[in-house]
């Protein structure tokens, strides 16, 4: 490898991993990028429990803009490389009496939809709370999501300015009560919390700027979601990453007070002036990488872990109701779930989401089978307890089953909290690695610079968060990073 002691080593595949490279690459560093398995995706990829592909990862794509200028740093324009579907129905909500919720893309088409479902108050709740989102992001997106290390002072500035009426002290619960006075709307705006692993109960109201993101546009990938993966990476080697599949990295080699390279799991040492490690911080703390790297970051305690997750891969058919991408079946009590998994436990009546893969708005179930994907949050133990899936399996059929949804389910692939472990040692199965618990817990997260110079962090569970547009968010942190110290 051409200058292998100076080079810069990328450690995963992933968005996060493969952004860092492509930034390297545009600003003319030479970069090595290894990844264990055989193709590139981290957590985008796809499961086959039949014939069809089936996406077991992220299932939309969000902020465009941010994708849109990842492909332009590398000379390319991303509608070139996908094709994507805009979603004109965010998700379908359905509580156990059969009721549901179809919350649309067009906010005056959400506004009306709401309406009718629970009022007019409602409705002027769902506008005053969009307005509120709106002013969260505009408030935080430059001095939090693109910025290294956001500070305290940072905040208090912006309560000062943007932030003034967001509550951002409190939490999301609360600050949907002050808009909805159903709870099922407060259930259906308080998985914004859930889809980066955490507890709406917990969660600063701050996160409501989920809501004024999923409002600017959710985006279907023709041809499932590892398109994206495959593009990123298509692109770095034509900008001249060397990329290696079937490279685990068993240490992170440290020699004088920084990094040195690193030890392959088959004994091969490759020297390194730096290493973007693009993987799930808590294992670099429990020491997957080395003792001496371990050091780099602090230890995530299990209380603070995000939720994991079970999942059911399926080939079949969702018959009874039409449905849309995306279904979420409620529970009737609207904080059970998050009780018992603030506690460690699995929920007995949890909330179950269903990505008809297919499909858009809603429609009916189409010829033959189709590629569906059900989710079900579970505690983040996976490290010391062992959870059954039969059993959540069993409970989450009969669920949407009460609901008027019946699944063919010609073949079947169980992701369980353990594989999510196995992936990711001493995650305990959590997903998206810190919860976002408490208003300081933006401070916490681990960033891209660490305490091991030459040691850089990209990826989902670092700042400035969880998701597919925060993990390459996090690609363009490690690669500034990175130049800034050679600098």
């Amino acid at each position: 490898m051409r200058e292998a002691g100076r080079a810069i080593i990328v450690v995963g595949a992933g968005i996060g991993g493969l952004a860092a490279a492509l930034h390297l690459a545009a600003a003319g560093r030479p970069v090595l990028l290894l990844e264990r398995a055989a193709a590139p995706g981290g957590r985008v990829r796809s499961l086959h429990p039949g014939v069809v592909a089936v996406d077991a990862g992220p299932a939309v794509l969000t902020l465009l803009p941010v994708f849109q200028h990842l492909f332009a740093t590398a000379g390319a324009k991303l509608e070139d490389h996908l094709a994507l579907r805009p979603l004109t129905v965010l998700g379908r909500h359905v509580w156990p009496d059969g009721r549901y919720l179809d919350l649309m893309a067009d906010r005056q088409a959400a506004t009306a939809a709401i309406g009718d479902f629970a009022g007019a108050a409602a409705a002027r709740g769902f506008l005053d709370f969009q307005a509120r989102a709106a002013r969260c992001w505009d408030a935080l997106e430059k001095p939090f999501l693109t910025v290294q290390r956001p500070g305290m002072l940072a905040l208090g500035t912006q309560v000062g300015l943007g932030l003034r009426g967001t509550s951002p002290f409190g939490t999301l619960w609360d600050a949907l009560g002050e808009h909805f006075g159903d709870p099922r709307l407060r259930q259906v705006f308080g998985r914004m919390a859930a889809y980066v692993g955490s507890s709406p109960l917990l969660a600063p109201a701050t996160l409501m700027l989920v809501a004024h993101i999923e409002m600017a546009g959710l985006f279907a990938i023709e041809g499932g979601m590892d398109r994206l993966a495959q593009a990123l990476a298509g692109l770095a080697q034509a900008r001249g990453v060397e990329m290696r599949y079937g490279a685990e990295v068993a240490e992170i080699l440290v020699q004088g007070g920084r990094v040195a390279g690193l030890r392959l799991a088959d004994g091969a040492r490759i020297p390194a002036g730096q290493v973007v490690l693009a993987a799930d911080a808590a294992s670099l703390a429990a020491g997957h990488f080395g003792a001496a790297a371990a050091r780099a970051v602090p230890p995530l305690p299990a209380s603070k872990r995000s939720f994991s997750a079970f999942g059911w891969a399926m080939e079949g058919r969702a018959e009874g109701l039409d449905l849309p991408r995306q279904a979420v079946f409620h529970p009737a009590d609207p904080t059970a779930e998050y009780a018992a998994l603030a506690r460690g436990r699995m929920p007995e009546a949890p909330t179950v989401t269903l990505w008809a893969q297919q499909r858009l708005a809603p429609a009916p179930a189409p010829e033959g089978t189709e590629p569906l994907m059900m989710l079900v949050p579970a505690p983040p133990r996976a490290d010391t307890r062992d959870m059954p899936a039969g059993p959540v399996e069993a409970a989450s059929l009969a669920a949407m089953e009460r609901a008027g949804v019946r699944l063919r389910r010609d073949a079947v692939l169980a992701v369980t909290p353990k594989n999510h472990e196995r992936d990711a040692p001493g995650s305990g199965g959590a997903i998206y690695g810190q919860a976002v618990h408490g208003w300081q817990s933006i401070f916490s997260r681990p960033a891209a610079r660490t305490a091991l110079p030459g040691l850089i962090l990209a990826g989902g569970t670092t700042h400035p968060g969880a998701g597919l547009a925060m993990a390459a968010l996090s690609g363009q942190l490690a690669a500034a990073a990175v130049i800034g110290e050679r600098t």
